[in-house]
Formats: C-alpha cells, structure tokens, sequence
C-alpha cells in the first residue's frame, strides 16, 4: 500500500487506500447508485463484511434508517414528533426528501457516524442518501466522496430481481407492488441519474458494475477489488 502523501480536499486519492486527504474532518466515503432492485442493500452489507482496498467499510442505509426514524427507532431525542411524522409520509409516498428537508437527514447521518466511529481508514458506504444533486451538495461538508459505485440495471432486470428477491432482501417490503416500483423506477431516472454528471465532474471516481437478474453481492464485490488498481 502506497505512503499516505497530502493531497487536496477536493481531489480523491488516485490509491482508495491512501490515507485521508488533509481535511480528516470529513469521513471518507464510498456512494452506491443503482434502480430499486439492483441490490445496493446487498452489497453494502457484502463491504462492511468483508471491507474494500484493505480498508474498513460501514454501511449506511438511509432507507433503513428513515424506517427505523418514522417508528421511533432512532436515538432518544434525535428527531421531533413532527419529523417522525413527516418521514412516515415520505415513505409512505415514496417522495425523495427535498433541500428544505434536509437538517433531517444531516441529523441521521452525524448520529450514525458517531456511533459507528467511523475513523480514517473506514468507508462510509452511502445507500440511498444522497438521492439527487440537492442532497449531494448538501452531503460535500459531511463526506469525502472517494468513488461512486454505478451499479447498472435497466427497468426489467430490476423487475425481475424484485420478482425473485434475487438480493435476499426484499422481503416484508410493502411498498414493492409493481406500480410503486415503477414509479420508484421513474423517479430514480429523473432524479438520481444526473449525480454521475454531478460526481465526475467534481473529480470522483466512476465505477461501473453490470447487475444481472442473478447478479449476487459476493459477485459484485469481486468487480470491485479487482478494480482498485484498474480504475482509481
């Protein structure tokens, strides 16, 4: 592993596995993007299981953890009633959480990197936060984004993966009716697409990964060792 040299707050390290930039205040992190059904779930939890590049990997779901928020699961006193509230409708309506509603989310991340004591040679893998360029720029004081892990599933793959829970992580989902899927779809291609323009222009690494409608995390995880040297 290469010795750790400064390099700018803005320019990701060429070796994932160098040290943290100058600005060690900011939390090194990793962004899975994929469809609803791609298996981000899956592999996020593949990475805190088994690290990446020689580093350790802590897997923020914010789905999960916006669940755990609207039924009282946070920390006492992390949230309001009336933000509890305002999430159980979010989730229930499947809308992203927009730039006035961000301090809720900035809430759940700091209480989860706090916990987890996340330290210089840790990941936070980022799950479904951010999900559009509002949400990015909001996150740039919070993280530094090292890599954005583009995992590519087009509609019917995705469909499929849900259909057979290829993921091993759907179950007990009540909001995987088809309708709501394809909305979620939809919503994802308008929204959160534009984040690799957002993330390459800004110098982060872009790193594409085919999911198939078998495609397993172990599987995905493979890619993305043998990719440290290859492409960051």
């Amino acid at each position: 592993m290469p010795d750790p040299r400064p390099v700018d707050p803005e320019t990701p390290p060429r070796d994932p596995g160098a040290a943290m930039t100058r600005d060690n205040r900011r939390p090194a992190a990793l962004l899975l993007l994929g469809p609803t059904g791609a298996g981000k779930t899956p592999l996020g939890m593949e990475l805190e299981h088994r690290g990446l590049w020689g580093w350790r990997c802590v897997h923020f779901d914010f789905g999960a953890n916006l669940r755990r928020g609207a039924a009282g699961q946070l920390p006492d006193g992390l949230l309001t009633d009336g933000e509890r509230r305002f999430l159980a409708g979010v989730l229930e309506s499947g809308a992203l959480l927009e730039d006035a509603h961000f301090p809720i989310a900035e809430k759940i991340v700091r209480s989860f990197l706090q916990e987890r004591r996340v330290d210089d040679r840790t990941f936070v893998v980022m799950n479904g936060l951010p999900r559009h360029v509002g949400q990015a720029r909001a996150l740039l004081p919070l993280l530094s984004m090292r890599a954005v892990i583009d995992m590519t599933c087009d509609a019917p793959t995705a469909l499929e993966r849900i259909r057979t829970d290829a993921g091993g992580d759907r179950a007990g989902r009540a909001d995987d009716d088809p309708d709501a899927v394809r909305k979620r779809l939809e919503i994802y291609r308008e929204r959160t697409t534009p984040l690799v323009a957002f993330y390459r222009d800004l110098g982060v690494r872009i790193l594409e990964v085919p999911v198939g409608a078998a495609t397993a995390a172990a599987e995905l995880w493979a890619l993305l060792q043998d990719r440290r040297d290859a492409d960051l």
